[in-house]
């Protein structure tokens, strides 16, 4: 069984604008839609899409909560979520125009019992499980809590993946995960450089892979993506033709795509592909992409 963790997942309420934004007027939207979001949940759900189940843990709080519990069901994701005694989930802006400007809210506030009550549900995985660690840490957790829930799981035969930034990144690479997909900023933030050359990608992937790493995914945006695998192949695969309307949850998406195929073949080649298509997929749509929309694009790259 896979699982995702959403520390801080959102009600994601996306108003679209002709025209520019114009501060302190009244300003009217064309059309609005609430997306179910958090990187953990847009995991799960390409996952399900590409018929790879999974559970969805994290937190909810409030009516907010309750409602995002549901439409997450709704998509088709299993969720194990923990109710805080206290706030809401938060409600994300998207404010979608000639430009696109975003107001994320705070989120509510975790309190010890209900952290324990997450690493409770996360002791219950067994040997052949994956757990998927996506996003940032709330301000009202340790800082050191990715470390520690691999702590949990450590030598239970129990494998995991990484989307994070920055230490929290670097302090589960000595747990081996299976997978850590940086973009090409963060690679430049995890070394204190400035800019990395395509030539130099695989030298950086290379010194996160001595860390722990066992597989290193590199999104390069428009670019494509660059992955060294666990036996030392560096790969690079362009990225799929297609007008890009849409970055949120790309990321997350190429993370489900890469996994869905690892976990079936292990071919890192097809992985790569296969995540490279469903970044796309969902870059390319208003939401995030289909199970048959990742299969068309995947066919359609070399």
């Amino acid at each position: 069984m896979v699982y995702t963790v959403t520390f801080n997942p959102a009600l994601d309420y996306v108003m679209h604008r002709k025209g520019p934004l114009q501060p302190g007027e009244t300003n009217r939207s064309s059309e609005e839609q609430i997306c179910y979001g958090g990187k953990g949940i847009n995991v799960s759900y390409v996952l399900g899409q590409l018929g790879v189940e999974s559970t969805a843990l994290g937190f909810i709080a409030g009516f907010t909560g309750r409602e995002l519990e549901r439409g997450v069901r709704d998509m088709g994701v299993r969720t194990r979520f923990i109710t805080l005694p206290e706030g809401m989930t938060r409600i994300n802006v998207k404010l979608k125009g000639e430009t696109e400007t975003e107001i994320n809210a705070a989120g509510p506030a975790i309190d010890a019992a209900s952290a324990e009550a997450l690493m409770q549900a996360i002791d219950e995985l067994r040997e052949g499980d994956l757990l998927i660690l996506s996003g940032s840490i709330p301000a009202s957790m340790p800082a050191d809590t990715y470390a520690v829930i691999l702590e949990r799981i450590a030598g239970r035969g129990i494998s995991f993946a990484v989307d994070a930034t920055g230490e929290l990144l670097l302090k589960t690479l000595s747990y081996g995960p299976l997978l850590i997909k940086p973009n090409l900023a963060e690679l430049c933030e995890l070394f204190g450089v400035e800019q990395i050359t395509r030539e130099e990608i695989f030298t950086y992937a290379r010194r996160l892979q001595e860390q722990g790493a066992r597989n290193v995914l590199i999104s390069l945006g428009p670019e494509g993506a660059a992955l060294l695998s666990e036996d030392g192949k560096e790969l690079f695969s362009p990225a799929a033709s297609g007008k890009p309307v849409n970055t949120v949850g790309a990321g997350d998406s190429m993370l489900a795509g890469f996994l869905a195929e690892y976990l079936s073949s292990g071919d890192a080649r097809e992985a790569l592909l296969m995540g490279i298509a469903a970044g796309a997929a969902t870059a390319f749509s208003p939401v995030l992409g289909t199970g048959e929309e990742i299969r068309r694009i995947r066919e359609a790259l070399k």
